[in-house]
């Protein structure tokens, strides 16, 4: 692998100096003064005749009048989002977050479309279009700064979307992705490039980093699915090594024939199935609180915005 110094420059163009300037944001319908909103809101939606529900949470100062970024943020197997966002702490960014509920699996389990023991009932792809449009109909939202968040059973589906759902997202962070068949299913080369941030630890013993079997089904090692999103990206096939500290290295595959599109991934040496930098984790074996994965997410998507015709870059 190509170290970093090769590529110092390059490297540090990625990491802020020199970062795509941003669309002015259009304004929408739903961007107009109103009266203060509640924070968070429960709502519902049927798809394919199945109840759906999910929470919106306002930013602290939203307006309605300026458009904000929109994130989706998807739990792993099992968590609720209540508990997602508490261990994330994603509303505390400048933004719209979004955390829909999962349904009860074959294992009784709250879980996403994409694992062996998802609900035959579940079409999170629908779930995830409709939230979509109901959220830009309702809220104001820059559509050029919509993003997806998943962890374990939630970044498996972050990546179906990456795949099924082009031109939707302009980035996405995954974090412990389990990576089952199901969920790599429909990718190829001619799917849409996508920039994609994504964090794993080496001694994770629910999703381990070489690949293995979990209830009932083989997920992909992590390395391997990564490598799939830069080939897919057309880009360089050797990545940049970048020693973040003792615990953490970041490879890079910068050089894309999309332009502008970025697969970032986050190698944690020893890390769990946890959260990186989250307070709510600090203490337990396998935490790295030397990187805050959403203080990393946030930065790498507001170097992704969509530009015109909705590529992501």
């Amino acid at each position: 692998m190509l170290m970093v110094s090769v590529f110092a420059a390059t490297a540090a163009l990625l990491t802020g100096a020199g970062a795509p300037a941003h669309a002015a944001p259009s304004p929408v319908a739903a961007c107009a003064p109103r009266a203060a909103a509640p924070a968070n809101t429960v709502h519902t939606t049927t798809v394919e005749g199945v109840t759906r529900t999910y929470r919106v949470h306002l930013p602290a100062g939203y307006t309605g009048r300026t458009p904000m970024p929109l994130i989706l943020a998807f739990p792993g197997h099992t968590e609720s989002p209540t508990t997602f966002e508490r261990y994330t702490g994603l509303s505390a960014l400048p933004a719209v977050v979004v955390y829909p509920d999962g349904l009860r699996g074959t294992d009784g389990t709250l879980s996403w479309q994409g694992a062996p023991y998802s609900s035959p009932q579940a079409d999170d792809i629908a779930f995830t279009a409709a939230i979509l449009r109901e959220v830009r109909a309702t809220s104001c939202i820059d559509r050029t700064r919509t993003y997806a968040v998943g962890r374990s059973n939630g970044g498996g589906l972050v990546s179906m979307l990456a795949c099924r759902m082009p031109g939707q997202f302009a980035a996405y962070a995954i974090v412990n992705g389990a990576f089952y068949d199901q969920s790599l299913r429909g990718c190829s080369a001619s799917t849409a490039p996508a920039s994609i941030i994504d964090f794993h630890g080496t001694a994770d013993a629910t999703i381990h980093y070489g690949g293995g079997t979990r209830l009932g089904g083989h997920y992909a090692p992590i390395f391997d699915v990564v490598r799939s999103w830069a080939a897919r990206n057309g880009c360089i096939p050797t990545p940049l090594e970048v020693p973040v500290n003792s615990a953490v290295t970041q490879f890079l595959w910068p050089l894309c024939r999309s332009v502008g599109s970025e697969i970032s991934h986050y190698r944690i040496a020893g890390g769990a199935h946890v959260w990186p930098g989250s307070s709510v984790h600090r203490g337990r074996t396998g935490v790295s609180d030397s990187i805050s994965a959403t203080t990393l997410i946030w930065q790498f998507f507001n170097r992704h915005p969509l530009t015109v015709g909705g590529r992501s870059r």
